[in-house]
């Protein structure tokens, strides 16, 4: 007889993680909750992640624990879900959690009728009372027997629950007009949260928020306004100076604990880390701080050593944070004992000052051990040393290297390969905009080869797309798990980027296929915007009954806005005015209520500039040695309803372009000469094509 569960059956490594628990569990299914009703008991619902500590302690402390698991496996039907793989299902119960307490979060622990209906719910659970929370045997001894002998209030609390999870995101918040003050009440929100001193907005536990980010980058460009520069300026800044930067591998961590930015949770999550590296790339496009192209750099330079399947295409999910539950980042941590051990005297004197490695460290677990952390500049270090500048960089970068080659011999901590539709998109359009604003050729290529990929792997016009295209060892699913929203609106935006950086119809053609299925299978006709998930047939489990239009930023883009900014952006180069009132619409469904969100917008509030301004092209036509001298003006001031179209000379044929553009562009007699140059066009209309970098500079000043 097996001494696994049934999750050995599992492709998911979170599911996997558990197979060998004493727990009976379960995946998410028909049969799971056909056995509760039949054995007429409450299901035990566990959602977690491979990256997620607590979500590893509570298995050690209370499901490998066998006198517990028979108190599991008596009164309750296991279930545990992996949230990466089905966010449909996480987004309900976390919204039911909170409904309950008030708080989410994971591990995600919920207690639910046979039909999946919650009426108790929390995150972490300790083994026993202690932290000031109830011991998870006694609430589930509890909560048994409250379905035993109080189940009318049972069955009471879990029907408003269900309620709670529909109103969660399903609000209509028409009224108000969809103006440019709505975006500057959005980012005035942002501002005032804004932390002067430490970067970032509000208080600890401190999150990046990429699209408000991208929000203020974008104000700032457009109208120079100098709050919103500063806001995202510094926080860019800071977060780069940071523990929340990984200065020796590249990339950052999930979020930070203190309000300094030093102390991270050490998770490193893909769709982090691509939306960072659009802000990185929007910082240097608008501010020209060279800081942020060598940021925007270092994270291709971690995601693809770390995040990437070099020969296949795709961008794994996550690394995780630790390498056992009885470290707290030890990998990316150092005592002054270990660095001293791998570097010069003179290394260490330098790294030590600009890193803050002392003797007393930043970590609870280990006070001796330190989050790296640029304490003083390069010039300050060298002042402090009476040394020379060039010294001083020279011991730093060499005492960097050093110290990344002594952690590589270190246990690595485990790296999820799951491949999700929905975050490759992100990370493919990323690259895009990597490539061609830092004019690197090699994130462009390997964006291709993701793209190609997923297409291939993930796309059918008859199925639709799914969310998961390979699990970390390879397997296939046993069961296609659906594309949701979010996968169709990212992959859309990623397959007009390759269009655009590659001039190749295949990318347009697909992303209007893709622009068609998104509005078929999730667009709303009768009440306006996008739900999450496509219409239920059949049975449905649980909360999926509940139908929810996501608008808040998770801090992944926002569903709606995300499918409202892809729609805005096909109509751009087709001219179809269905996607742009389908847009218009969905912005329009939220309008009287997207101001409370303020910070949780960012992507709303980019989406309505690309309503609300016209969209302009800068086509650069040619591939001579001016060509990069135009495309680097081109992309110069990041804009979000700018597009930046590189093509070669032979590919301005009508048939080749996208119905807009085939009115204009076949018609420019600079396609009878020689040379690159560039035109831009905006809205219906296009300038006089330019050879000259300078001159097409101002004309882009003046749109």
């Amino acid at each position: 007889m097996s001494s696994y569960n049934s999750l050995e059956h599992a492709a998911s490594s979170y599911l996997r993680s558990a197979m060998h628990q004493p727990v009976r569990w379960h995946e998410w299914s028909t049969e799971a909750f056909a056995l509760a009703a039949e054995e007429d008991k409450p299901v035990l619902l566990d959602i977690g992640a491979v990256w997620c500590h607590w979500c590893h302690v509570m298995d050690r402390e209370s499901y490998e624990d066998a006198s517990l698991a028979e108190v599991i496996n008596e009164h309750f039907v296991a279930v545990k879900v992996d949230r990466d793989e089905r966010p449909d299902v996480d987004s309900r119960y976390q919204a039911a959690v909170q409904a309950m307490s008030g708080q989410g979060g994971w591990p995600l622990t919920a207690i639910l009728t046979p039909d999946g209906r919650p009426f108790f719910g929390g995150t972490y659970f300790p083994r026993d009372d202690r932290y000031g929370r109830p011991g998870f045997e006694r609430v589930l001894r509890t909560l048994a027997d409250v379905w035993k002998s109080k189940r009318g209030d049972a069955l009471e609390t879990a029907g408003s629950v269900l309620a709670a999870i529909e109103h969660g995101e399903s609000f209509s918040g028409r009224g108000g007009s969809l103006g440019l003050e709505l975006i500057d009440k959005l980012a005035a929100s942002a501002v005032n949260q804004f932390d002067p001193r430490n970067g970032g907005f509000g208080t600890q536990p401190k999150f990046p928020h990429p699209a408000a980010l991208d929000l203020l980058i974008d104000l700032a460009s457009r109208t120079g306004n100098e709050a919103a520069k500063q806001a995202a300026a510094v926080t860019l800044s800071k977060m780069a100076a940071g523990g929340i930067y990984d200065h020796l591998g590249g990339g950052f961590h999930r979020y930070s604990v203190d309000d300094r930015w030093v102390v991270p949770h050490f998770e490193k999550m893909l769709y982090d880390n691509a939306e960072l590296l659009k802000n990185y790339v929007h910082a240097f496009q608008s501010f020209v701080d060279p800081e942020f192209a060598r940021v925007a750099k270092d994270i291709v330079r971690w995601m693809d050593e770390w995040l990437t399947d070099r020969e296949l295409g795709g961008f794994y999910a996550s690394q995780d944070a630790d390498v056992s539950l009885d470290d707290d980042g030890d990998y990316f941590t150092w005592t002054l004992e270990e660095a001293a051990a791998v570097l010069t005297e003179n290394e260490m004197a330098v790294a030590g000052l600009f890193f803050d490695i002392g003797e007393m460290g930043d970590m609870h677990h280990n006070p001796k051990k330190n989050v790296l952390h640029v304490k003083y500049t390069v010039d300050e270090v060298a002042q402090r040393l009476s040394r020379s500048v060039d010294e001083v960089r020279r011991d730093l970068e060499s005492a960097k290297k050093k110290l990344y080659a002594a952690r590589l011999l270190r246990t690595t901590p485990f790296v999820d390969k799951t491949i999700y539709t929905s975050w490759n998109a992100l990370a493919v359009s990323a690259y895009l905009e990597a490539s061609q604003v830092l004019q690197l050729a090699a994130p462009r290529d390997f964006a291709l080869k993701t793209l190609d990929r997923i297409l291939r792997e993930g796309w059918s016009t008859e199925v639709g797309l799914a969310h998961v295209i390979a699990y970390s060892d390879q397997q296939q699913a046993r069961q296609r798990v659906a594309g949701v929203l979010d996968d169709y609106a990212f992959l859309v935006h990623a397959c007009v980027d390759a269009w655009q950086a590659t001039g190749e119809m295949r990318y347009y053609n697909v992303a209007m296929e893709l622009g068609d299925a998104m509005v078929a299978r999730f667009y709303d006709a009768t009440g306006g915007g996008f739900f999450d998930t496509e219409t239920p047939t059949g049975e449905v489990l649980g909360a999926l009954v509940a139908r929810r239009k996501p608008l808040q930023d998770t801090p992944t883009p926002a569903g709606n806005p995300s499918a409202a900014a892809a729609l805005l952006r096909l109509e751009a180069l087709s001219g179809r005015e269905d996607f742009r009132e389908k847009a218009e619409d969905t912005l329009e469904h939220f309008g009287g209520i997207v101001e409370h969100f303020g910070l949780y917008a960012g992507t709303y509030g980019l989406a309505l500039a690309r309503l609300l301004l016209a969209p302009v092209q800068v086509v650069v036509i040619g591939s001579d040695e001016h060509a990069p001298q135009l495309a680097a003006m081109a992309t110069a001031r990041y804009a979000v309803n700018k597009s930046v179209i590189a093509l070669r000379r032979e590919q301005v044929l009508a048939e080749n372009l996208p119905p807009v553009l085939a009115e204009t562009l076949p018609a420019l007699p600079m396609l009878r000469e020689q040379g690159s140059f560039a035109v831009v066009c905006q809205g219906n209309s296009c300038q006089p094509p330019t050879r000259n970098a300078e001159e097409l500079l101002r004309e882009l000043s003046g749109v």
